[in-house]
């Protein structure tokens, strides 16, 4: 593992700024990676782990740059539940362990940093220092990681029945008449036409 203020630098570099979610999503990734016994995610044991992510906010780029997993490179998983939680999986031994971050933490923060009016600074320098205990809950956790959602899966491209767009990683919808439809087409679509 780095230095935690490298972290903070790649950090900074890779969202933009560095906020109090930036500083818990480095302590939350540092936790699960050694939970793992992972000392080098992001280099050497880079292949060996896929990320699940259950928030889109500061803490997931953050997750990355400790991490090193990628949505690219298809080894972070995003899972919309809302939650300051990721959970972290060690493709070669086939552990995973779930990390949480407590809601106690932003009250301990105040009681930590009084004098610190400003509450991303406060949190920010609280969750600097807070013993990972204090931070987080974990959980060990099963997960499967089906052959064709792991980074590299090479597999066939299916093309819709509909739109005739390109569906790859086994995303297709069959259908009762032995059609094949992508999502969007199959009434999973987040858009509508203009």
């Amino acid at each position: 593992m780095k230095a935690f203020d490298e972290y903070v630098e790649l950090a900074a570099q890779a969202h933009g700024h560095i906020c109090a979610g930036q500083i818990l999503g480095l302590r939350l990734a540092i936790h699960g990676c050694e939970l793992l016994g992972l000392e080098d995610p992001a280099g050497a044991q880079r292949k060996r782990l896929v990320t699940f992510v259950e928030i889109d906010r500061c803490a997931t780029d953050a997750i990355m740059v400790v991490t090193g997993c990628r949505m690219g490179k298809r080894a972070l998983k995003f899972r919309d539940f809302g939650k300051m939680a990721a959970t972290f999986c060690d493709l070669e031994t086939g552990r995973a362990v779930r990390v949480s971050a407590l809601e106690s933490s932003k009250q301990k923060a105040k009681v930590m940093f009084p004098e610190i009016a400003d509450r991303n600074r406060q949190q920010m320098q609280a969750y600097r220092e807070m013993a990972a205990a204090d931070l987080f809950e974990h959980q060990w956790v099963r997960v499967t990681v089906e052959p064709h959602d792991l980074p590299g899966f090479k597999g066939p491209r299916i093309v819709c029945a509909q739109c005739g767009e390109g569906i790859n990683f086994r995303k297709e919808v069959a259908q009762a008449d032995g059609s094949v439809l992508c999502r969007a087409c199959a009434g999973e679509r987040y858009y509508e036409p203009a």
